[in-house]
């Protein structure tokens, strides 16, 4: 109880200035993440409905889901967008030290034959090739998770709230979709070599049969079977002719 003229206690902020640490901490999350946790609104009931989902990204970095209409978390976001994704695995010990972070989206779903599905199918195939079985099945449809802020808890008393541009890359990323899909074939048909270096070298990841899944103006996505990968670059690109040289430094850093 308060005293008589005493002002009352104030709140204690348990969040922590966002800062650039923050900032990789939650893109590394988003953009290693195999699967998360997807809460929508149950139409009938009103009730938080969580299904587990499967995901890849999107150039920018915003969360990509393939869906079945037949399932109930499709049907939710379908009648109300507004949606949460939880992402980050814990490891040995207690779940609750390790990173993860919560995500406020807005489901959009797109349009199959577009150029967006064109984009996103390449690149969720590239992070779950099993998929290849019933993507193309009618009853299906990709879904971008349009991020609006987030809520990331990296460990103990390491709280943040970001905002969408902290998330998601902002200008003109839609330049790098015209030759992303070259750049990768290039780069596991002739130079998986390469490949091999920057996950076991750049990434200290066990040896086995990398190779690069997708790429962005930011870094590349490496993968192993389960095991995913991210590099990122010392700076984010901001041409896709500035790609190949950065390519060939990482090769030429990990050789040395």
């Amino acid at each position: 109880m308060t005293a008589p003229n005493q002002e009352p206690e104030k709140k204690k902020d348990v969040l922590r200035e966002t800062d650039d640490t923050a900032r990789r901490l939650a893109r590394e999350l988003i953009r290693s993440a195999r699967f998360g946790a997807l809460a929508a609104i149950e139409p009938v009931t009103g009730h938080p409905l969580a299904s587990r989902v499967a995901l890849a990204t999107d150039i920018d970095g915003t969360p990509v889901i393939l869906t079945s209409t037949l399932s109930g978390h499709t049907a939710a976001i379908l009648a109300d967008p507004r949606s949460s994704l939880l992402v980050g695995e814990p490891g040995k010990g207690d779940p609750l030290a390790h990173a993860r972070i919560t995500l406020f989206t807005q489901a959009r779903r797109i349009e199959r034959g577009s150029d967006d599905h064109a984009r996103l199918r390449r690149r969720y195939l590239a992070r779950n090739p099993k998929a290849e079985l019933y993507v193309d099945f009618g009853d299906f449809a990709f879904f971008r998770l349009e991020m609006e802020r987030a809520s990331l808890n990296g460990g103990f008393g390491k709280a943040y709230e970001l905002k969408r541009e902290d998330l998601a890359l902002q200008g003109d990323w839609m330049q790098f979709a015209e030759m992303e899909a070259g750049a990768v074939a290039h780069m596991n048909a002739d130079h998986s070599d390469a490949v091999k270096l920057y996950a076991e070298v750049l990434c200290g990841a066990d040896p086995a049969n990398w190779r690069l899944a997708t790429l962005d103006p930011e870094g590349l996505d490496l993968a192993a079977g389960d095991d995913v990968r991210r590099l990122w670059f010392d700076e984010p690109l901001q041409t896709p002719d500035q790609v190949r040289g950065v390519l060939v430094d990482l090769a030429k850093k990990a050789r040395s």
